[in-house]
């Protein structure tokens, strides 16, 4: 039965990674291993000779002797740990994917516009690099990507010379992302299951992920594509939607920038901070929109009539919940393998059949994780996505919170996906919106990307011995 469902994992993992190739939404086969996964477990209970206690990150003693009963009670309470460390990181993008669409509802990201004053190739390169570092570290580099590309849709319109600037921006969103706890899906899954903390992230990863991106932009910078001027069209439309643009942004920025604040202070979960934050931009939203609306509304009449004017409807609406339910399939997954100590076997065999790079000792004294893994995780992460990845080292490593380990991985996730244009969620988005060819992105933006990332990992090296 452990066969059976490793095979489902294998194949819904395939079906995921040739998602351009078969036409398949990914969520898809997402949902469906998972539900398979765990309808298995259920069926099979009885047969497995192992089981793995997250909530104290070790396998259950004699689990073959325990009753059926016994052992039906664990997996629900299992299924139930996961399915609430799931929903933590959930419900904590869709507060932060709300507060963005309503920055968004007000033309907030307009007023970024107004920073780019020069026609020079090379400064604007540096300008959206910079920005896009910036922004992916406070509204994740997903959303940063969409936001400048859109801008520079504007600002450039041969589309020739706009892929090679939205290939280096895909470059420095993922850096960016890489060393924010709120910066990348992957990074927020290792912070809120608390596996590293916000100043340690900021003191490991903020020089690489520096390095990561401002090495290819610097070589970037001296090629063909980047010399000379470009042809600025003056738009008629240029000034913002809204007079509270420039308002609702630092707003909105501010709020998301809060929540880790929260939770230093606090000690919640980051979905709380988050829902406060929800909550005080959808006031400003209320007041600045002139209309009155709920958040709850059962008159259907009335709904209807809110829902064309209220900000927080609109920005309900537009949220993406595919990439939500995608998430729920992926992690509940990932959980399936690793409660039946998959995973957990599955490391201890790697830790002992991989070299180590220059062996290092972790905090708790012995020898950790080889580097080379890690590496090749995050070379790996450009194949596949890297979220599966990440959720697979949570249940296959038990290194201490704020280990080195877990900054790395969080490095070679964010980053390493940047190498082929469908490893992130940054490069599937600009792929989407500019009709980047895969092959053209290889071929361009790939070895930059290597470069980089290489880069970077040496700085880390180095930042973390000063921990």
């Amino acid at each position: 039965m452990e066969t059976a469902i490793i095979l489902v994992f294998v194949i819904g993992y395939l079906a995921i990674t040739l998602e351009h190739s078969i036409k398949i939404d990914k969520l898809i086969p997402a949902l469906v291993m998972m539900a398979i996964s765990w309808a298995l477990i259920s069926l099979g209970i009885d047969s497995f000779p192992n089981w793995f206690d997250s909530a104290n990150h070790a396998l259950v003693e004699n689990f073959p002797a325990l009753g059926h009963e016994a052992k039906m009670h664990l997996m629900e309470e299992t299924l139930l740990h996961h399915l609430g460390k799931t929903a933590e990181i959930l419900v904590f993008l869709l507060g932060a994917m709300t507060i963005v669409e309503i920055i968004d509802y007000f033309d907030g990201f307009s007023t970024i516009k107004n920073f780019i004053k020069t026609k020079k190739k090379s400064k604007i390169l540096w300008i959206f690099c910079c920005l896009a570092f910036v922004l992916s570290a406070i509204i994740d580099n997903l959303t940063a990507t969409i936001v400048l590309i859109s801008i520079l849709q504007k600002i450039v319109k041969d589309r020739n010379v706009r892929i090679w600037y939205a290939g280096l921006i895909i470059i420095a969103a993922n850096a960016g992302g890489a060393f924010s706890p709120i910066g990348d899906v992957t990074t927020t899954m290792l912070w809120i299951g608390k596996k590293v903390s916000t100043g340690h992230l900021f003191g490991y990863l903020l020089l690489p992920s520096l390095i990561c991106m401002l090495v290819p932009t610097f070589i970037a910078s001296f090629l063909p594509a980047f010399k000379g001027n470009l042809d600025v069209e003056k738009n008629t439309d240029d000034k913002p939607k809204s007079r509270f643009s420039g308002t609702m942004l630092y707003l909105g920025l501010g709020a998301i920038v809060f929540v880790p604040i929260f939770k230093m202070v606090t000690h919640l979960p980051p979905y709380v901070g988050m829902m406060l934050s929800l909550g005080v931009v959808a006031i400003f939203a209320e007041i600045y929109s002139s209309s009155k609306f709920s958040l709850t509304e059962y008159d259907g009449e009335e709904s209807d009539a809110h829902a064309n004017h209220s900000p927080v409807h609109h920005s309900l609406s537009k949220i993406e919940l595919p990439s939500i339910l995608f998430f729920l399939g992926i992690l509940m997954a990932v959980a399936a393998l690793e409660s039946l100590g998959t995973l957990f076997n599955f490391a201890d065999s790697l830790q002992t059949s991989v070299p180590m790079l220059g062996t290092e000792i972790h905090a708790g004294g012995h020898e950790g994780v080889s580097d080379l893994v890690v590496i090749l995780l995050g070379i790996g992460s450009a194949v596949i996505d890297n979220v599966p990845l990440v959720a697979a080292s949570l249940g296959m490593f038990h290194e201490p919170m704020d280990n080195e380990l877990w900054h790395f991985i969080a490095y070679a996730a964010g980053t390493g996906g940047s190498m082929l244009i469908i490893g992130s969620a940054a490069g599937v988005v600009a792929m989407g919106m500019e009709k980047i060819d895969f092959f053209w992105y290889f071929k361009k933006i790939s070895w930059l990307a290597l470069v980089g990332f290489l880069a970077g990992t040496l700085v880390f090296f180095w930042t973390r011995t000063l921990f």
